[in-house]
C-alpha cells in the first residue's frame, strides 16, 4: 500500500535523531506536529519497522543522506521531551492524551508492562484471580515470576489454578480488565509493596550462611538478642529442603545415614525430581531397595505428614551447618 505525507514523514523522523527532528518540526503547525506524534505512537505500538522504506524515503527526502550517520530516534523520549517541547502546555497534554489513546487502542497491556514490578503487585493484591492470570500472562516470564513471588499466597493459589485452568476471553473483557489495573496504578501514589517476612528473612539467611562461622554465629547472636524468634528462623531458613541438590555429597550422605526409611519415603513423595535423584543417589543400595519398598506400600500422605518428614530429613544438615561441618557445592 502507497504511503500517505504524514505516514512518510514519521519514518522519516524516525531515521533521525532527536535534535534534527525537533529542529525540523519547528516550522510546522500544531496540528501538523500533534498528527505526527500521533503516528509515531501508532507506529511504535504496532511495532512496526521497515528499514529499506525509511532508507528509500530518506533518499527521496535527500540524496544525500549518509547511511549509518544518524541515530534512530527514540520515539517514546522524542514525544515526551523533545517533540512536545515545541508547543505550549495545553498543546503537548492533549497530544500526550491522543498518544495514549493510540498505544491503549492497540494494546491495553502496554502501561502495565512498562511499570516496576512492586507496582504491579500492589496492584493486582486483592484482585479477582481471573484479573491476575490474565495480567501475568501478558508480562514477560521473568518479570511475571518476579510479580508472583509478591503476591499474598492466597493470592497466588488462586491464581494458579486460573493459569492451569485457563477460561475463553473476549477482547472488550481483556480491555475492562487492563483499564481497570491501570487506573490501580495510576491510584498508587507512593504505595510499597509488603514483604513477605519469610521471603525476606530467607535473602538474610542466604546472606549470612555465605559468611566465615564465627562472624556468623555474631551476627545471629546479635540478632537473637534483638528478637529471639527471628533468630530462630533465620538460622531455619539457612538451609531448607530445596537446598539439598547445593549439598555436597559427602556432606549429604552423612546427614541421611540417621533418617529412616520409612521417613524419608514420605519425605520424597511428590518432590522434584532433583531433589529425588539426589538423595536416592546417596544412599546405600539397601536404603535404596527399603525406600521402594516402603513408597510401594505407603498411602497417600497428609501434607502435614509430608512437611514434617522433609524437616526430619533436613535436621542433621541444618546442624551440620551450625557447627561449621556442612559442606555445599560451588
Amino acid at each position: 500500500m502507497a504511503l500517505t505525507g504524514r505516514q512518510k514523514a514519521t519514518l522519516l523522523l524516525m531515521n533521525m535523531d532527536a535534535r534534527t527532528a525537533t529542529e525540523l518540526l519547528k516550522g510546522f503547525d500544531p496540528e501538523v506536529v500533534q498528527e505526527i506524534a500521533v503516528e509515531l505512537a501508532r507506529m511504535d505500538a504496532s511495532g512496526y519497522v521497515d528499514d529499506k522504506e525509511q532508507a528509500s524515503i530518506a533518499r527521496e527526502f535527500c540524496s544525500s543522506l549518509q547511511k549509518g550517520q544518524t541515530s534512530r530516534l527514540n520515539i517514546r523520549r522524542f514525544i515526551n521531551e523533545q517533540l512536545l517541547s515545541l508547543l505550549d502546555k495545553d498543546k503537548a497534554e492533549e497530544i500526550q492524551s491522543q498518544v495514549r489513546k493510540v498505544i491503549d487502542r492497540k494494546d491495553p497491556f502496554a502501561g502495565i508492562r512498562s511499570a516496576g514490578t512492586d507496582d504491579i503487585a500492589l496492584a493486582l493484591e486483592g484482585a479477582h484471580p481471573q484479573t491476575v492470570a490474565v495480567v501475568l500472562s501478558e508480562l514477560g516470564t521473568k518479570k511475571g515470576q518476579e510479580v508472583m513471588s509478591l503476591l499474598s499466597e492466597e493470592t497466588c493459589l488462586k491464581t494458579v489454578h486460573k493459569l492451569t485452568n485457563p477460561e475463553p476471553i473476549g477482547a472488550k473483557v481483556r480491555e475492562r480488565i487492563a483499564a481497570t489495573v491501570n487506573k490501580r496504578l495510576e491510584s498508587l501514589e507512593g504505595k510499597t509493596v509488603p514483604k513477605r517476612p519469610e521471603q525476606a528473612l530467607r535473602k538474610l539467611a542466604i546472606m549470612l550462611s555465605g559468611l566465615e562461622q564465627d562472624l556468623r554465629n555474631r551476627l545471629l547472636d546479635e540478632i537473637a538478642k534483638q528478637d529471639q524468634e527471628t533468630s530462630v528462623t533465620v538460622r531455619r531458613l539457612m538451609i531448607t529442603w530445596q537446598d539439598i541438590p547445593r549439598v555436597a555429597d559427602r556432606s549429604l550422605q552423612e546427614a541421611l545415614r540417621a533418617v529412616d526409611a520409612g521417613k524419608l519415603a514420605i519425605a520424597l513423595y511428590g518432590a522434584d525430581e532433583e531433589i529425588v535423584q539426589k538423595i536416592r543417589s546417596n544412599i546405600s543400595e539397601r536404603l535404596v531397595a527399603a525406600l521402594d519398598e516402603e513408597s510401594s506400600l505407603m498411602q497417600e500422605p497428609l501434607e502435614k505428614e509430608i512437611l514434617d518428614a522433609r524437616e526430619e530429613v533436613v535436621k542433621p544438615l541444618r546442624e551440620a551447618n551450625e557447627d561449621g561441618s556442612l559442606r555445599m557445592q560451588r
